[in-house]
């Protein structure tokens, strides 16, 4: 252990006597809610409803939370299927024994693919513009949102980077561990930043929102790459061994970026929206 190192023991939550207030699930508050403001302010621009930006926020929650928890269990605990299935969309655990456990194990990948999907039901719904209309200025409040969870993952000692000797590592008390860590939660974090700043940035101070797709593109590309470089200082997810080694050595977060990036950058050059039949 380096002399230099960070301990990390904070408590999990507020204690409010009758609940406990999760510091994580605290950090999904603020997201969502400095989400809305953000919408609030580019629906304004656009000359959009309140009650369109009241049925995004819902199918927006839902879509993004369900999508990572399921994104989650199929691809690093598919065993829960099997053997814990109602732990999947409850608060709880009942496999070894009945557990209060909040919302654990929610997966970026699955948030993305339920946030596109919920945006594709929203606008058929609500909005009927198009679907890359909605996604170009939905990524925005998503970028900033992807900070709070990330540094959520970190207060709860999850999501941990592999370990170093360096006197930036990061000991996490609450896993009973006595060596330091890369604090990848907070590399996430950082960069989410600068990728929230410069979607903020094309959307206000360009004409890059009125190329359809460019802005979703970009998110993708941005957050992909992201999470595919910081992969290499984290531990695996899926701790069994093995069960994580693919082409090259990478992880399942890896791979699961690919596609992602290869999508982020046919929006951003390739696609070209249909012009309307005369």
């Amino acid at each position: 252990m380096h002399a230099l190192q960070i301990v990390w023991d904070p408590s999990k939550g507020i204690d409010l006597g009758f609940f406990t207030l999760h510091y994580y699930s605290l950090m999904w508050i603020v997201a969502f809610i400095l989400g809305l403001q953000i919408m609030k302010r580019i629906y304004k621009n656009e000359n959009q409803t309140e009650d369109s930006l009241d049925s995004l926020f819902i199918y927006a929650v839902v879509g993004i939370m369900v999508g990572a928890r399921l994104g989650h269990v199929i691809f690093y605990q598919s065993e829960l299927i099997t053997q814990d299935f109602f732990s999947i969309f409850l608060p709880f655990r009942f496999n070894p024994e009945f557990e209060f456990t909040g919302f654990q194990g929610l997966a970026s990948h699955g948030a993305a693919i339920g946030m596109i999907i919920a945006m594709y039901l929203y606008n058929k719904k609500v909005l009927h513009k198009s679907v890359l209309w909605i996604l170009d200025r939905v990524v925005i409040p998503v970028a900033s949102g992807a900070v709070f969870v990330r540094i959520g993952n970190f207060i709860n000692s999850e999501i941990v980077g592999k370990p170093t000797d360096a006197s930036y590592g990061v000991i996490f008390k609450q896993n009973e561990e006595n060596f330091g860590r890369h604090a990848a939660q907070l590399y996430e974090a950082g960069l989410y930043v600068f990728v929230f700043l410069i979607l903020l940035y094309f959307y206000w101070k360009t004409k890059k929102s009125e190329q359809q797709g460019f802005l979703f593109g970009l998110f993708l590309l941005l957050l992909m790459t992201i999470r595919f470089f910081v992969e290499f200082v984290k531990e695996p997810q899926n701790p069994e061994p093995g069960a994580e080694e693919w082409l090259f050595g990478w992880n399942t977060g890896q791979m699961l970026s690919i596609p992602f990036i290869l999508i982020g950058l046919y929006f951003m050059f390739i696609y070209r929206p249909k012009k309307p039949a005369m």
